[in-house]
């Protein structure tokens, strides 16, 4: 299965992993059987109309964490929301139960019937899910391949469901693991040397449309990273940059690095007016840029305006495009335009191949973490034995100096140690297998260790 497929395709592996797996996985932690899953929506799957829809506002993080985790099958989550994507990376017990819990979480918080978008979802199980998260860090999943930006977006996802309290030991491990997998990759391949920003990308586009960039006045509307990074690399082409954001402090800081001049979002019409070229990417939930805002911009030119609108959700209302003389891109358009090359899926093979080598090591440690509560029973039970015969030898230790009763205490401690080798060895060698499930439970009954979770 390959990520980004649609949940309907995605679930007859799911049904078999869940069939073959589950008695190993409940067996091997001692606990509820628990397993990773992303569930959500992206560029290639969904078109903009909808996925503009599941967007989520840093604002309403903290609120939609906690109603994702609010179901009886989702134990951890992480929500990625980005212009390309809305993502939900969960721990959960189950194939179905988790998507099923996601899809309606998705569907109540933002107010969208589930057929109206079922179809488009995708679901990712187990090493599925680990290899997509591992190849969104690394940038081969983007709409522009090795895009700067995605790497930042999923720590600051993971950050921001950490301070929530929303993951634990799964997702944290998992999500600290994809941004050194993401690191990795830009620094051992050449994925990042030619990538572009979504802004930068859209600004080619525009020169496609104007010719040329030189002379023109270009109005970048926001003024995050991306926006700043097409703001200076416009300005070098020889274009006049005005900036306007919600925040005046930024754009006075982005319009100097670009050599531009800041606007005040009250000014937005009048910076219409003298605009050749637009260009807007904001966090905004409601379009900035009217129809009515272009309609007056351009009752009074002859010249005609480009508009970019690389945010999502949209920042210019889509009927601005029926105004003569102006040409209104979004993000569907822009994803015809950036198609990786040669040069560049040759990387994005490379970068699978780092994938292909970090994945095993997630789930060696998934595995491993899943024993640990078995493995500390067994070794607390040999401590309690151990402990307990000692005090019944007191009386006979009664004349052992300190020096003696230390070389008791190591000698006790090392044939424990030995004893419990070799069972531990093969317990972790075994784990999620049918023979660890038939281990783990004979040690359970050999050495009466309580059968639940921790």
């Amino acid at each position: 299965m390959v990520p980004g497929r649609r949940f309907e395709r995605a679930r007859p592996r799911a049904r078999r992993q869940d069939r073959q797996g589950l008695r190993a996985r409940r067996g091997d932690a001692g606990s509820a059987l628990v397993s990773v899953l992303v569930a959500g929506l992206n560029y290639k799957s969904t078109p903009l109309d909808l996925l503009e829809r599941f967007s989520f506002d840093a604002t309403e993080l903290a609120k939609a964490l906690h109603a994702a985790r609010a179901s009886e099958h989702v134990r951890e989550a992480v929500i990625l929301s980005t212009c390309n994507r809305t993502e939900v990376y969960a721990v959960v017990d189950g194939f179905h139960s988790g998507v099923g819990a996601l899809r309606q979480f998705l569907s109540e918080f933002h107010h969208v019937a589930p057929e109206d978008f079922t179809d488009r979802l995708y679901g990712l199980y187990e090493d599925e899910a680990v290899t997509h998260l591992f190849a969104v860090a690394s940038g081969i999943d983007s709409m522009v391949v090795g895009e700067p930006q995605i790497l930042s977006q999923v720590r600051r996802a993971f950050r921001t469901a950490d301070e929530e309290g929303a993951v634990g030991s799964t997702l944290s491990a998992l999500f600290r693991q994809a941004i050194r997998v993401g690191r990795r990759a830009r620094a051992e391949t050449q994925i990042a040397r030619s990538a572009s920003t979504l802004a930068m990308a859209g600004a080619t586009l525009a020169r496609a449309e104007l010719d040329s960039l030189e002379g023109k006045t270009v109005l970048v509307v926001g003024a995050g990273k991306m926006s700043d990074l097409a703001a200076v690399a416009i300005a070098q082409e020889g274009a006049r940059v005005l900036i306007a954001n919600r925040t005046a402090s930024r754009a006075h800081i982005v319009a100097e690095r670009a050599g531009g001049t800041a606007v005040a979002m009250a000014d937005l019409q009048t910076a219409l007016v003298d605009a050749d070229l637009v260009l807007a990417s904001t966090g905004a939930s409601q379009p900035l840029i009217t129809r009515d805002m272009v309609a007056a911009a351009m009752e009074d030119r002859v010249r005609p305006l480009v508009i970019l609108d690389l945010a999502v959700p949209r920042d210019v209302e889509p009927a601005a495009a029926e105004v003569d003389r102006v040409t209104l891109k979004d993000m569907d358009d822009l994803r015809e335009a950036v198609a990786p090359d040669g040069e560049q899926l040759r990387e994005v093979d490379r970068v699978r191949d780092i994938i292909g080598e970090e994945v095993p090591k997630f789930l060696a440690w998934q595995r491993t973490h899943a024993l640990a509560p078995l493995l500390h029973a067994l070794q607390a039970r040999a401590e309690h034995v151990r402990s307990a015969e000692l005090k019944r030898a007191a009386g006979l230790l009664a004349d052992l100096d300190d020096r003696e009763r230390e070389a008791v205490e190591t000698l006790t401690r090392s044939m424990i140690a030995k004893l419990l080798h070799d069972p531990m060895k093969a317990l972790k060698e075994q784990a999620g297998t049918a023979g660890g499930e038939a281990l783990a439970r004979a040690l359970r009954m050999l050495y009466a260790l309580p059968n639940d979770e921790g």
